[in-house]
């Protein structure tokens, strides 16, 4: 039974990763990748890592997918939602990719994998990863904190209007309220 959903969620990813690259409209690739991503918590849950599958939730749903949508949603520059397909760089693009796929294929078919039989430990990985950021790992824990923070305050500048744009535009409209009378 295990085998049968592992194969069902991994032929899901696949599919819904594959219709990302291949669609033409950006609502219907944002929607493909919240099932790939969803997908992907669900492997993460058979290799019994329950936090990072929440996190892969939380943050990668919950907070890029919907940036992602927002973005596309919110842009007033786009009249119809469409990527172009045609590009010089697909063959190069196709070449890398194939390369990184058999050096997957290869690292994957020669790892001798630990099975769920040897296994060592059935403690929680939440335990032992809080136990990790609060001790071992507080100091680079911290640092990326302050490091994201960082980001988002510079994103929330640089996306604010400078006030000559807003002049700018005050004054465009005034004129044109002036012409029209």
């Amino acid at each position: 039974m295990g085998n049968l959903l592992f194969a069902a969620i991994s032929s899901i990813v696949i599919a819904s990763a594959l219709w990302v690259v291949v669609s033409k409209n950006l609502i219907h690739a944002a929607v493909s990748l919240l099932v790939t991503l969803f997908g992907i918590a669900g492997l993460y849950i058979f290799l019994y890592a329950d936090f990072i599958a929440a996190t892969q939730i939380m943050v990668y749903v919950g907070g890029i997918l919907v940036l992602i949508i927002f973005g596309v949603m919110l842009t007033n520059k786009i009249d119809k939602p469409s990527i172009a397909t045609s590009s010089r760089n697909q063959l190069i693009g196709m070449l890398v990719s194939s390369l990184i796929f058999v050096f997957q294929m290869a690292v994957i078919f020669k790892t001798n994998w630990k099975t769920s039989e040897a296994l060592e430990t059935t403690e929680e990985t939440v335990r032992q990863i809080g136990e990790l950021l609060l001790t071992t790992y507080l100091l680079p824990f911290e640092i990326a904190s302050v490091l994201l923070l960082s980001a988002l305050v510079g994103a929330a500048l640089l996306s604010r209007k400078t006030p000559a744009q807003n002049k700018l535009q005050t004054n465009e409209g005034e004129n044109l309220e002036a012409k029209s009378e």
